[in-house]
């Protein structure tokens, strides 16, 4: 590697330093022009101020092909790395970004995840001079081509793959939560982050605050990009589109919401950590890593289980204080048996769970009635003897167990199915969820599980409400 461009960009840096005018981004331009010179075949975009300010490196670097390369944040001329000031930063940089150089123009530092893996002084700042040390050009070229031979690291384990997860999902909460709060918001619309905000108070929750929304948002995106990956068949060309293509029909307001993020019009302040995300999933064997999962927590559907892992790695508090620690599958399984053993021999309801037998009855309405004892009109109304309701419903562990005990009796007879669940199981098969992801979740999971029964959903909306 040629020592001219190095040589060439600390006169430029020089001569801009010499200005006195200069301020930490007058050097972007000199910093672009060198990366670019010394690694052939690779784009430094220089993130707009917008995009930065909310928690964004100063450099994305990717290769020609569009496949990522890492990540370049880079302080004021001169200022210490090392300082306290920007541990915070630096820390959840390393934490996120696989492949990432610290730098003030002149010295830089050079970090695959939490390991350093060089650090080279380019020159020195004596008084109001910018004295070049040669002797370290060529251990700074062979600093750059450690950083140009980056690949994507394998992911080994589920454990790993969930705190590389969280991590990306920390970065995006971040970000969705200072963009949100810029003090020269874009106008609102459908399509950002503002208009998704709007969205879902007036939809979901009324007082969701910008952190709440950020968190919801981060780890909606982080849990169904993996549950996307998890059913891709063809995984090779996987992407934040791809993933979008793999959300279900039944809950139009979270199709919605992952279309968004599959546009051309994505806010550029998150693009780029959802592309990182697809990156993880692409160079991952998600479905041979949740083998092993099973193996190792012996429990039979990583797709429910797993985000209790991933919740754990995010935020051990909001894991605790939601009570997300799912009930083990033996257990579910003897309970869905009891409650169907109990209705055939209790209540002489033959089919158990799968009774489709119905009743009436009184029903309030919306149209008030000052002759009701409650206010409102009163109509009678045929309903399903049997209703499902699991309070707490996370990622759909009990009414997936539900969906499978019937399904059971459908043995032979699976012409009848399709028909059976629109008509009979959707209508009185209920859940209630505190929590953005695992509702989401348990949208996918049931309907995949459908899915795999041979019944395809297409208008028709799961009860699962938030």
């Amino acid at each position: 590697m040629s020592s001219k461009p190095i040589a060439a960009y600390l006169a430029k840096v020089a001569e801009t330093y010499a200005t006195g005018r200069a301020t930490e981004h007058s050097y972007r331009s000199c910093l672009k022009e060198l990366l670019e010179d010394l690694l052939p075949g690779v784009m430094a975009l220089n993130e707009p101020k917008q995009v930065v300010d909310c928690g964004a490196p100063d450099f994305v670097l990717t290769r020609r092909n569009g496949l990522p390369l890492g990540y370049v944040e880079a302080k004021d001329l001169g200022a210490g790395l090392d300082d306290d000031r920007h541990k915070e930063q630096f820390d959840r940089y390393r934490g996120a970004l696989g492949n990432i150089i610290f730098t003030n123009y002149l010295a830089f530092q050079l970090w695959r995840g939490e390991r350093e893996l060089g650090r080279v002084e380019l020159a020195a700042l004596r008084g109001n001079k910018i004295r070049p040390l040669r002797d370290n050009f060529a251990s700074f070229a062979a600093l750059i081509k450690a950083f140009e031979s980056y690949e994507a690291q394998t992911i080994s384990s589920s454990h790993d793959l969930a705190r590389r997860m969280a991590d990306k999902a920390r970065l995006l909460a971040l970000v969705v939560e200072r963009a949100l709060a810029d003090a020269a918001p874009r106008r609102a619309s459908a399509q950002d982050l503002g208009g998704q905000l709007a969205v879902f108070r007036e939809y979901l929750i009324s007082d969701l605050s910008p952190r709440e929304f950020a968190d919801v948002y981060a780890q909606t995106i982080a849990y169904g990009m993996f549950a996307a990956r998890l059913h891709d068949q063809t995984a090779g060309d996987f992407s934040r589109r791809k993933a979008a293509e793999l959300v279900p029909q039944s809950n139009p307001l979270l199709r919605k919401f992952f279309h968004h993020i599959a546009g051309f019009d994505i806010d550029s302040r998150i693009q780029w950590i959802v592309d990182d995300l697809a990156d993880i999933f692409r160079a991952t064997n998600v479905a041979e890593l949740m083998t092993d999962f099973v193996k190792t927590n012996g429990r039979a559907d990583p797709f429910i289980h797993f985000y209790e892992t991933f919740l754990g790695e995010y935020d051990p508090r909001l894991r605790k204080s939601r009570g997300v620690y799912y009930t083990p599958e033996p257990v579910v399984r003897f309970i869905v048996r009891a409650v169907d053993d109990i209705l055939k021999a209790g209540f002489q309801l033959t089919e158990g769970l799968a009774d489709a037998a119905k009743t009436t009855v009184e029903v309030d309405t919306e149209e008030p009635d000052k002759h009701s004892k409650t206010g409102f009109k009163r109509i009678v109304k045929e309903v399903h003897k049997v209703q499902v309701l699991d309070p707490a419903t996370g990622t759909g562990t009990f009414l997936a167990q539900v969906v499978a005990r019937i399904y059971e009796k459908f043995a032979g007879q699976k012409g009848m199915w399709p028909d059976y669940v629109k008509q009979d199981l959707l209508p009185r098969l209920n859940g209630f969820e505190v929590l953005m992801a695992p509702y989401a979740m348990a949208h996918l999971k049931l309907e995949m599980i459908l899915q795999q029964t041979g019944c395809e959903l297409n208008s028709e909306r799961l009860r699962i409400f938030l």
